[in-house]
């Protein structure tokens, strides 16, 4: 039960990460294929749809439908993302340094399940599922250092 303006800001910030980490991993890409090319585009269709769902939260304070296609748009967006590092990392060999500094991606994961966990709740609990939402915006505030940390070396 995001009020207009926490909605708007917190999309701001969800879309500023995405942006932050897309920039280190494309960084940190030696080479570029179709594959790579259609999973970065597939990421892009789930971030436009963000000022939509922004807009129908912010309008609907507390609706379920509206909460929960927040979090369908950015499970997706998270799920887009996984899929373009994979497609990098198979690009790149599983050997590669980038595949080294992403581990097992463990913040990736636990967005992807906590995106899940809140959709469903937006039905039950709306505030619940808002808290998830920003709980996983607190998680990636703090600066992914992996690719970096390995740009640097």
């Amino acid at each position: 039960m995001l009020p207009a303006f926490l909605s708007d800001v917190l999309s701001f910030v969800f879309l500023g990460i995405y942006w932050n980490n897309h920039h280190h991993l494309l960084h940190a890409t030696t080479r570029i294929n179709g594959g790579i090319m259609w999973a970065n585009l597939h990421l892009l269709f789930w971030l436009s749809l963000v000022p939509f769902v922004t807009g129908w939260l912010g309008e609907n304070h507390g609706g379920s439908w509206p909460t929960a296609l927040y979090g369908v748009v950015f499970l997706m967006a998270g799920l887009a993302y996984q899929i373009l590092q994979h497609c990098i990392v198979a690009s790149q060999g599983r050997g590669s340094w980038l595949a080294t500094a992403l581990g097992n991606d463990w913040k990736g994961k636990a967005s992807l399940g906590s995106y899940a966990i809140a959709l469903v709740l937006a039905f039950i609990n709306q505030w619940v599922a808002d808290a998830l939402y920003v709980l996983v915006a607190i998680m990636w505030l703090v600066p992914d250092r992996r690719i970096e940390r390995l740009t640097r070396q």
